[in-house]
């Protein structure tokens, strides 16, 4: 049998080679370096030969010869003879056929080439891969399609330092790789991702070339055979801009493509949206969770809808309410509601103790100011007003612009609503990705919230109806266990050293670990379940702007489906 590529060393004799690692003592002049993959093989009686090959984890060199620590001056100066002796330790990978042996000391060790590097990391049997960045080779690196898109497995979830692990632009381009690489054949036209932005308007112009784009990330894009171009169709929905009586989004840069979101205040009751606005953890745990259900079920019974998305409300002695045309209109009836001793028994439910309805009143009167700009009934009446996966290939909601608990409550109507539209077609395909950052703030490990019953039935069911979470967080330790489990690939970026050591980390080896605190942007580790040990990568330069500096205005748009609609992009000044 044939090897490819050049000779590095010989296994070493003096440390014990075993079926699942061993050493490599290297030739002069030769280097290795961590991640690369080698390849050695042994003559078997009545088997021939078997392929033995693996990636570096530690490289190492001493002085052969010294014996104190300050021998190394006087080798330096030529007063003591001693050499140079490097070595590198291999964890195996993949053994081919299945005899598991260790290497015999002295066998030729070969630094692999493209065959036996595929076969090494398993590329050669992945019907379906997607690239997801350039090993330390310089060649592609690969993810099994069928642990995506809920073939074999499903979801991913990404870690990382803020700032610096570049959780959101891999996510970003995993997406892109996965539209662009030809996975999806025929499917690709109607397979959709969800984006929400959290932070600024970066994430805004996906579908706008980077002005910073330079020959060398063309390169990476060539190898890994994709298109250095941006996002061909993007939609964006953003929250209306508070005060505002015709809704425009609130946006500050682009200028084509947004439309606004928002809820009506008869979809609010007949949805049994209320409980979105108690999304916290803690909202969970207290006495009044069970009150927040019971309001919920009186306002789907009893509110009746009317022009412009408001409600007015039957009261328990049979007279209807004044119209609620606000969010704080709303509250302030249930607030009075709940506060009249003759009607509490009838919202509340006679065992409920004043001290609970006072609690629900104050968390929701919190809630009057971060929520009043997306749930209304004041807008006119007819025009879209609800955030669609169906216009574009990508949906990005921005989120920014709204208080946490608003984002909150964003998250989870949202997700309920993709869920609920996946559940009720039966099938998995099209595909729904849904990319959502700061996890742990959703689904933290402590504590029971309906965003959290949501992000658990996708990681749990999502596999079965098509719905694919890309979750990212700067802790995988604070996500609720379950949802991590349940993701077939595990990203790493730069670790904080105090994270790097917590047990979710397991899937990492000690000196991946260690790699992974001083990681640069841009590099990150991917495990999935055929891999033995987690791939090095780094992505390339992403083609597409990552903040509105970086946008070239696109020479041609699609058409805008809020085009001539009022408020759909009045107002907006130019980035």
């Amino acid at each position: 049998m044939s090897t490819s590529g050049e000779s590095v060393g010989r296994v070493l004799g003096t440390q014990a080679a075993s079926p699942l690692s061993f050493w490599v003592a290297l030739e002069p002049g030769r280097v290795l370096q961590l991640d690369e993959v080698v390849v050695t093989r042994r003559e078997v009686p009545d088997v021939g030969q078997v392929l033995m090959a693996g990636v570096v984890t530690t490289v190492e060199a001493s002085h052969e010869g010294a014996s104190y620590d300050s021998d190394v001056f006087l080798i330096a100066d030529g007063s003591l003879p001693a050499a140079v002796a490097e070595r590198a330790e291999v964890r195996v990978t993949r053994v081919e056929p299945e005899v598991f042996i260790p290497p015999l000391p002295g066998a030729t060790a070969y630094r692999a080439g493209e065959a036996d590097r595929d076969q090494a990391l398993y590329f050669d049997v992945m019907d379906r891969r997607i690239p997801i960045g350039l090993g330390r080779d310089g060649l592609p690196m690969y993810a099994n399609f069928d642990f995506l898109d809920g073939t074999r497995g499903a979801h991913v979830s990404i870690s990382g330092v803020s700032g610096v692990a570049t959780k959101t632009s891999f996510a970003t381009f995993l997406i892109y790789s996965i539209f662009n690489s030809g996975v999806l054949g025929a499917e690709s036209a109607n397979t959709k991702a969800l984006i929400f932005s959290v932070k600024g308007e970066d994430l805004l112009f996906l579908d706008h070339a980077n002005v910073r784009l330079d020959a060398a990330a063309k390169d990476g894009y060539d190898r890994l055979d994709l298109p250095a171009q941006p996002f061909g169709s993007v939609h964006v929905f953003a929250p209306p801009r508070p005060n505002d009586p015709n809704g425009v989004p609130h946006v500050a840069a682009r200028t084509h493509g947004v439309g606004a979101f928002y809820w009506t205040l008869a979809e609010f009751c007949q949805e049994e949206l209320l409980r979105f606005v108690f999304a916290d953890a803690d909202d969970e745990r207290a006495q009044y969770s069970l009150l927040v259900g019971q309001v919920a079920a009186r306002l789907q019974s009893w509110a009746q809808p009317i022009a412009g998305g408001g409600v007015t409300v039957r009261l328990p002695d049979g007279e209807m309410s004044a119209p609620c045309r606000t969010f704080p209109d709303m509250v302030d009836l249930i607030d009075e509601q709940l506060t009249s001793e003759a009607t509490r028994g009838v919202w509340a439910g006679a065992s409920v103790p004043l001290g609970t309805v006072n609690a629900f009143l104050r968390r929701l009167r919190s809630a009057v100011r971060p929520l009043s700009p997306i749930v209304r009934g004041d807008l006119p009446a007819g025009r879209p007003h609800s955030i669609r996966t169906s216009d574009a290939q990508v949906t990005i909601v921005d989120l920014h612009n709204l208080p946490e608990r608003a984002q909150r409550f964003v998250v989870g109507v949202v997700l309920r609503g993709e869920f609920g539209r996946k559940e009720s077609t039966g099938t998995s395909r099209p595909l729904l990705f849904v990319v959502l950052d700061e996890l742990n703030k959703y689904a933290p490990r402590e504590g029971d919230s309906p965003i959290k019953e949501i992000l658990l039935d996708v990681a749990e069911r999502g596999r079965s109806l098509g719905v694919i979470l890309i979750g990212a967080q700067q802790t995988a330790s604070e996500v609720e266990r379950r949802i991590v489990a349940n993701c077939a690939i595990r990203v790493a970026g730069r670790l904080d050293p105090a994270e790097a050591a917590r047990s979710e980390y397991g899937w990492l080896p000690p000196a991946s670990r260690e790699r992974a605190t001083i990681a640069k942007p841009g590099t990150m580790f991917v495990a999935q379940p055929e891999i033995p040990v987690p791939l090095a990568i780094s992505f390339p330069f992403p083609a597409w702007a990552t903040r509105p500096g970086e946008a070239i205005e696109p020479a041609t748009r699609t058409a805008d489906p809020f085009a001539g609609l009022p408020g759909a992009d009045d107002d907006i000044p130019p980035f």
